[in-house]
Parts: structure tokens; C-alpha cells; sequence
């Protein structure tokens, strides 16, 4: 998907755009951590986003000090296309790849998101 993204749309706004599609709602800190970066570079970034119209500020009812962030429309259509164009170039690319070993990459792409969604702390020293 990266090498699909805009001309315009550098990596990092491009891994806050597709976060913020994931997980509506999310804070400036979620994304912040997400994408690795500091609080001030990641508000920053999303600035540029606001200011582009893809991405939109929004109070919390329940907590108006605390501001979500989602797509907008024009947003969610950039990550649809982006999206359509990796589909396509994917399976263009696993055409020609044998549906056995089609099989396997899914069954071992699946165990790579199951290992990958949990994130392991790490041991404490005895």
C-alpha cells in the first residue's frame, strides 16, 4: 500500500491516514504511538491532514477536553483508492502462483496476524 499511495502523501501521513480509517475515534496519542513518533511531530502531521480535508478533529461528548480524530469523506475515498490499487496490484501479482501455494501464504499470513495483534510485554528480569 505504500508504494500505492499518493505522490503527495508521504509515509508517515499515509500510516496516520490509514490508522485513523482503522481505528475511528482515536486520539492524537494513538496515532502518535502508532506511527512512532513524538506528540508535537505526530500534531504536526495531523495539521497537514485537517488542512488537506482528510482528516477531522472532533470533540468527545462524554469529555470536551479530549478530541477524536476520523476520516472525512474526501479521507476515506483517498484510502479507498489506495486500497483498490494494492488489491489489484496483489492479485495481479499472485495470479500466476499455484492455488496450493496460494493456501499456504494465507495460513501462514494468518498466523503472522494473530502473533502480530497480541503484543508480547517483555519478561521481567529474575
Amino acid at each position: 500500500m505504500r508504494s500505492r499511495r499518493e505522490a503527495d502523501l508521504s509515509v508517515p501521513q499515509f500510516r496516520a491516514l490509514a490508522f485513523v480509517g482503522r481505528r475511528s475515534k482515536c486520539s492524537l496519542s494513538d496515532v502518535a504511538q502508532h506511527v512512532g513518533t513524538t506528540l508535537p511531530s505526530m500534531s504536526k502531521l495531523i495539521d497537514g491532514l485537517v488542512g488537506r480535508g482528510l482528516v477531522a478533529r472532533v470533540p468527545e461528548t462524554d469529555d470536551r477536553r479530549r478530541i477524536a480524530l476520523s476520516l472525512t469523506g474526501e479521507g476515506k475515498a483517498l484510502l479507498a483508492i489506495v486500497r483498490n490499487g494494492t488489491q489489484s496490484f496483489l492479485s495481479d501479482l499472485f495470479s500466476g502462483v499455484a492455488a496450493s501455494e496460494r493456501t499456504a501464504i494465507v495460513e501462514a499470513m494468518r498466523h503472522l496476524a494473530r502473533l502480530f495483534a497480541t503484543p508480547k510485554l517483555p519478561k521481567e528480569a529474575s
